[in-house]
């Protein structure tokens, strides 16, 4: 079970290392949906730290944990999916330009407004790769690493 947390640590480090490569190092700004997509890697990558420093840790329900953990997040990267296509709105308040937003029409009523951080639409896409949004290719790894996962957990029961 070791190098299967192992190969877990490596794949959240570099995911996380992209995304923040493409936030600090090409000036994309992620919006809401984005950075709750990186919690499934700062988490899983703690749980297999955690798994390869503490020797009870490596079990295979942890593996399984790991699996669920991806789940969750190729279901939130597939809702951003949809979000980006418009097939349906955010549920978030991560849309810069959602309707019924209303921009003020004074200098008083400018003032009187609490200043609230800007905040990057979840239906903007900044690049595509073949035509489709970093929230596809997103699913499909933690698709597939939750497959990985889940294979792992029943490698593990069967030794």
């Amino acid at each position: 079970m070791r190098p299967f947390f192992a190969f877990v640590l490596l794949a959240a480090a570099a995911v996380l290392i992209t995304v923040f490569t493409a936030q600090y190092g090409f000036h994309m700004e992620p919006c809401v949906l984005c950075e709750y997509q990186r919690i499934p890697y700062w988490t899983a990558g703690a749980v297999a730290l955690t798994a390869l420093t503490v020797p009870t840790a490596d079990r295979p329900d942890i593996a399984n944990l790991l699996g669920v953990l991806f789940l969750c997040g190729a279901a939130l990267a597939f809702y951003h999916t949809g979000v980006e296509q418009h097939w349906w709105h955010a549920a978030t308040s991560c849309a810069a330009g959602e309707e019924g937003a209303q921009l003020p029409m004074s200098f008083e009523a400018f003032s009187a407004t609490p200043l609230k951080p800007l905040v990057k639409s979840c239906d903007d896409l900044d690049w595509t790769i073949l035509g489709l949004s970093i929230t596809v290719y997103n699913t499909a790894v933690q698709i597939a690493l939750a497959l990985v996962a889940f294979a792992a957990a029943r490698r593990g029961r069967m030794a």
